[in-house]
């Protein structure tokens, strides 16, 4: 199969489903990451320019650990608008490129704005890219769409688990590529946000009685909606 996971940040895939990704990887699926903000704005030190190339060197390292292939649309962090129609068919288009047999993406019950705003790029673009006129003739098929885990697991009721107790090392040392942002944490905000992540994922697995999982609801929109499990 052909998978697709679509976050926000250079680092949000890493925190909500690589360990499900790893897994996809494993079992022979082709997976593509995409970032549609660059994350530019991710330091209070670190200018945001710098950052820029940083951050997307980063999640390039984290996806090579796993034989993930990461892209980016590359918009600015708090630019990242829901209703912009560019930033809506740059994604429509990757879509089309990968062909995937189902999506991950953000939530619409997250936290984050910007989040928010890719929940609602992926559902839309996910219906643009299936119609072929107004692509030039290129379309792929409307598939399942599945969201994964708010932070922490706040405001989020899981329908759908994926056990990743084989993979919870490596991703977290997926996560920890992430230095930009785990090393500031550690430093200066006292928070060790990969043991934070791993807590959550022990967690989820506490939940459906594995060691570790993540946690995924489905859209129930027609025509999301397949019988089959496409989750590992």
């Amino acid at each position: 199969m052909n998978v697709l996971a679509i976050g926000c940040h250079p680092d949000d895939i890493e925190i909500g489903c690589s360990g499900t990704l790893a897994k996809c990887v494993k079992r022979g699926d082709k997976v593509t990451v995409c970032h549609v903000a660059n994350g530019n704005m991710g330091h209070e030190i670190i200018k945001p320019d710098e950052l820029r190339v940083m951050r997307a060197q980063e999640a390039k390292n984290a996806g090579a650990l796993a034989g993930i292939e990461v892209v980016t649309i590359d918009v600015g962090d708090l630019l990242v608008n829901g209703s912009d129609i560019e930033q809506r068919d740059k994604v429509a288009n990757l879509i089309i490129k990968v062909q995937p047999d189902f999506i991950i993406t953000h939530s619409p019950t997250d936290y984050m704005n910007d989040h928010l705003a890719v929940h609602r790029l992926v559902w839309d673009a996910s219906f643009v890219a299936s119609v072929p006129q107004y692509n030039g003739g290129g379309k792929a098929a409307v598939t399942p769409l599945y969201y994964m885990d708010n932070l922490a697991g706040v405001n989020f009721n899981p329908t759908e688990y994926v056990d990743i107790t084989d993979e919870i090392d490596q991703k977290i040392e997926m996560l920890e590529c992430h230095v930009s942002q785990l090393k500031w944490m550690r430093d200066h905000d006292h928070i060790d946000f990969a043991e934070f992540v791993r807590s959550c994922s022990r967690f989820r697995g506490l939940q459906c009685g594995v060691q570790y999982a993540e946690a995924f609801t489905q859209s129930y929109a027609w025509p999301k909606i397949t019988t089959k499990r496409m989750l590992p």
